[in-house]
């Protein structure tokens, strides 16, 4: 059901540069890109029906892990983990196209669908989490770094080792590298209003929402 008087927005540009300044603005007021391609939108169709897009992000400093991503930490502390600039190789190729059968609906066609071919600058700064078992890429997510902010991307991981929750566990570790530098917020993305696959990014605690008029505020539990 979607409020009275509910303004729709749909709005686009495309940027090949932004200072770590403007991705913070950018960010607070709803916006999200995949390489140059800058949008945001209040409506969107899942599942055959129109719902309203919920923008979140987690405020760092009162943010702590819960008893169930604690247990992912731990879960997966057998694992290397290495935090470095993007750079779009073979292996994690394979590991997009591996990752993307999970999906049963919409799934993307290729990586560059949501990087740039030079991702660890266009538009700005961008970092990269690989996850390896001994030298057997499990893991690897893609965020941007603000001034103040960072920004999940995208993440892939393998579905064979669903066990680890590694697409948490990529989270997690951006969580832990924003913190540690002093950063206030955390953009998980979007997700929608009800139930959705996306339901994932609601389970963080000091989680805010975008209310599409300039605010943002504690999520409300749905």
């Amino acid at each position: 059901m979607l409020p009275n008087k509910f303004s729709f927005v749909n709005e686009e540009f495309y940027a090949p540069k932004i200072s770590p300044q403007q991705l913070d603005a950018l960010l607070a007021d709803g916006w999200r890109h995949f390489g140059t391609h800058f949008f945001r939108y209040n409506l969107g169709f899942y599942t055959g029906k129109i719902r309203p897009v919920i923008p979140l992000r987690i405020r760092l400093s009162d943010f702590s892990f819960s008893k169930s991503q604690r247990r992912i930490l731990r879960k997966n502390q057998d694992l290397q983990t290495v935090i470095r600039s993007i750079e779009i190789t073979p292996d994690k190729e394979i590991l997009f196209n591996r990752h993307k059968r999970r999906f049963k609906r919409d799934a993307p066609f290729s990586i560059y669908d949501f990087l740039d071919s030079d991702a660890a600058d266009t538009p700005c700064k961008a970092l990269e989490i690989c996850v390896f078992d001994d030298e057997r890429l499990l893991a690897a997510s893609f965020f941007d770094v603000g001034e103040t902010a960072t920004s999940s991307v995208y993440a892939i991981f393998s579905p064979e080792d669903g066990a680890r929750s590694l697409g948490i566990f990529t989270m997690l570790i951006e969580i832990d590298f924003a913190r540690a530098r002093g950063k206030k917020f955390y953009y998980s993305g979007y997700a929608y209003e009800g139930n959705s696959f996306y339901d994932y990014k609601k389970r963080f605690r000091t989680l805010e929402q975008f209310d599409w008029r300039g605010n943002w505020k504690n999520f409300q539990v749905e």
